[in-house]
């Protein structure tokens, strides 16, 4: 059997090596000018996103949320873990929190534009969950589960979750916003609302799984 998959292993390099690849057709980009067409907004990646395939959307944001359960099943019979592992070095404190700042910019300027420019919802709030971590790693974990705790985080996530849910059924009925003007902030009916609560949804879910393997695991 080994020898059946090295010729193998050796037919499909050979085959990478001198088959070329079929050359896409990028000349006709109608398909993409319609899109951005009906959406209303230039960046075509998110119309597609939240309109033209919206229902595969809808269960993307639910396996993301399924996930963040699992990681709180999983660790649930664990104990907590004795000692937290963070940046105890100055420089090092300052370039995470510093790179913390910067990357929730970020969050701020794809979760407001990202129908505007590349960018969207899950890039906004990979951006946010990102400023989170680097904060967690330079901070102590109570005072994170505190902020948690005050500001309500698990049940602002959880109601993302479903006001994301019922205006995406809303907009699957035919329920739809006024367009807009074209390329302005306020533009794309209901895309820059969706864009909004999946960043959101994503950012605090990410910061409730980074507050739980801090607690059992004491790392990130």
């Amino acid at each position: 059997m080994k020898w059946i998959y090295l010729v193998a292993g050796i037919a499909f390099f050979l085959k990478m090596l001198w088959l070329p690849n079929p050359a896409s057709d990028l000349t006709n980009m109608e398909v993409v000018a319609a899109i951005v067409r009906d959406s209303g907004i230039p960046n075509a990646v998110s119309g597609i996103l939240f309109r033209n395939r919206l229902y595969d959307t809808i269960f993307e944001v639910v396996v993301f949320t399924v996930s963040i359960m699992g990681v709180r099943y999983l660790l649930a019979d664990e104990q907590p873990s004795p000692t937290v592992h963070q940046f105890t070095d100055q420089p090092s404190i300052v370039l995470a929190r510093l790179g913390a700042t910067i990357t929730a910019l970020v969050c701020v300027e794809l979760m407001l534009r990202g129908h505007l420019s590349p960018g969207g919802g899950f890039a906004a709030g990979v951006a946010g969950g990102t400023a989170i971590g680097l904060v967690a790693i330079t901070s102590p974990a109570d005072w994170m589960e505190g902020i948690y705790k005050r500001w309500r985080a698990a049940m602002l996530e959880k109601l993302s979750v479903l006001v994301f849910i019922v205006l995406a059924v809303l907009t699957l009925g035919g329920w739809a916003v006024p367009v807009g003007e074209f390329g302005g902030l306020i533009s794309g009916g209901s895309i820059p609302l969706l864009n909004a609560l999946v960043a959101l949804k994503v950012a605090l879910g990410s910061w409730a799984a980074i507050l739980l393997f801090i607690r059992y695991r004491g790392l990130l």
